[in-house]
């Protein structure tokens, strides 16, 4: 079984319960851009909501970049907000311009906290984090600035023997965005994240694997195939509802201060699930020595105590 949907900026393609959301701007070398943000955020939404996907694959369109960082075609005002909104020429800006003048008070000081303000990469990446569904990049080329966080917020990265990775943010006057300063130390350890955002330069792919940033290199034209691998065998032996907590249970518990705190949500994961038919399923098939078919689905199954992390101990 197979379908899609039909983005601008993206491609959306489910075949055999796997996504590929593949990053489709091939003549700007997948640059982001706000409209790629919405769509991106808004598939992972669909995904979400479809029982059939069981693992995402994230890629670019072509063999030249992954995602070439936010798309500069702004010139010098590419990050400056308040400059875009002085003349805006569509709807779609006219209300940015309005998001922006709401930031800035009478007095000419900004309201931090206004959704204005709001790093576009870092609601991308906030709502990967979200995600329900194990989520694989599949590092084509190029991936520099947004085009290298977004994958932070990812669970398994593997990557083109030509892929090139960059921080770049302090050689064009910003600061890492999308969540990197949270995610990127988690990931690599606090030396490397600091030695690549510093620097800002772009490195190849094995300096990346060295750094612990892929899972593995590849021949650009084994790489989808790869993925397409790793994804296939979550889909085909585990149970969705187990997965989608144990990606928000170990995500969620490498910030809590005390094991004490993986214990409590450890300890309502086991005695929730064993009461639902994941588990007996799971055990039978084992002791049947038969592939295992899960009862349980993400849209309708999840624990009462999900998400735990809205309650008032927890937020």
């Amino acid at each position: 079984m197979s379908n899609s949907t039909i983005y601008n900026t993206i491609k959306y393609d489910v075949e055999d319960n796997i996504l590929t959301l593949t990053l489709h701007r091939p003549e700007k070398m997948n640059a982001f851009t706000g409209e790629m943000m919405n769509e991106m955020i808004d598939a992972f939404d669909k995904a979400d909501a479809d029982d059939d996907i069981r693992a995402i694959i994230v890629t670019g369109s072509g063999d030249r970049a992954f995602c070439a960082g936010a798309d500069l075609s702004s010139g010098a005002d590419t990050f400056n907000y308040e400059k875009h909104s002085e003349s805006p020429q569509s709807d779609d800006a006219k209300l940015k311009r309005k998001d922006v003048d709401g930031a800035i008070q009478d007095d000419g000081s900004v309201n931090w906290s206004h959704e204005a303000v709001r790093d576009g990469g870092g609601r991308l990446t906030l709502r990967i984090f979200k995600c329900l569904k194990p989520v694989i990049a599949a590092v084509n080329g190029a991936a520099v600035g947004i085009g290298v966080t977004m994958q932070l917020a990812m669970d398994i990265r593997i990557a083109s023997e030509s892929a090139r990775f960059g921080f770049v943010f302090t050689r064009r006057g910003m600061v890492p965005e999308a969540c990197s300063s949270w995610f990127l130390p988690r990931i690599v350890g606090m030396p490397k994240a600091l030695e690549w955002t510093f620097s800002g330069r772009v490195f190849d792919a094995q300096e990346a694997l060295n750094g612990g940033l892929v899972r593995s290199l590849h021949k650009p034209e084994e790489l989808l195939s790869v993925a397409r691998g790793i994804a296939r065998e979550i889909a085909d032996n585990t149970a969705p509802v187990s997965v989608a907590l144990s990606r928000q249970m170990l995500w969620r518990m490498s910030a809590a201060a005390d094991p004490m705190e993986a214990h409590k949500i450890d300890s309502r994961g086991i005695f929730s699930r064993g009461r639902q038919g994941d588990s007996a399923e799971g055990v039978m098939s084992f002791l049947e020595k038969r592939p295992a078919t899960f009862p349980d689905n993400v849209s309708t199954d999840m624990p009462d105590y999900f998400p735990w992390w809205d309650e008032p101990e927890y937020s």
